[in-house]
């Protein structure tokens, strides 16, 4: 018997640590990336790189961020639910109008497209690796915690949005 609870409890146990992870604020983890292409800018001695426009183009994608991530976040105000992607149990609705027609995640799109146009305008090739970076981790260690959340609250209306919205673009 003694067993038996011992080996309850350890499977308890090795739940609650798979269930544990660390959540750091996608800004947060924005500026981290930014700071890496910095650094990587700065001392990576190859790479280096210009074309006409790359300057301008740093800037289209700049503000293209800023209204992608402005439309979300109205999007979000207007339905009066959460922004905080760490509590998500109080998300009160399901936003799929607007620009959420067209993407499930525009304010990580627009963090994208900040680490796009500073990329560009460090001018260093080896930066778009840490852009696909940012992708890997919002997608590992970020939206697919958010998706298993909102499908718990939502259930077959959040499946469906996601079968007819992209995660990204």
């Amino acid at each position: 018997m003694e067993k038996i609870q011992m080996r309850a409890k350890c499977s308890n146990l090795g739940y609650n640590l798979s269930r544990m992870r660390i959540m750091i604020l996608p800004p947060i983890v924005m500026l981290i990336f930014g700071v890496l292409m910095y650094v990587l800018a700065e001392f990576l001695p190859f790479g280096d790189f210009d074309f006409f426009g790359r300057k301008e183009f740093a800037v289209f994608l700049f503000g293209l961020g800023v209204l992608v991530m402005f439309l979300g976040l109205l999007q979000f105000i207007l339905a009066r639910t959460t922004t905080n992607p760490i509590n998500l149990k109080k998300t009160s609705f399901l936003v799929k109008k607007g620009i959420y027609k067209y993407t499930r995640n525009p304010m990580y799109l627009g963090m994208l497209l900040f680490l796009l146009a500073l990329g560009l305008k460090l001018g260093n090739a080896f930066n778009t690796l840490l852009a696909v970076g940012f992708v890997y981790y919002m997608n590992h260690f970020q939206i697919k915690f958010e998706e298993k959340a909102l499908e718990e609250l939502f259930g077959k209306e959040y499946r469906t949005y996601c079968k007819e919205t992209r995660r990204w673009f």
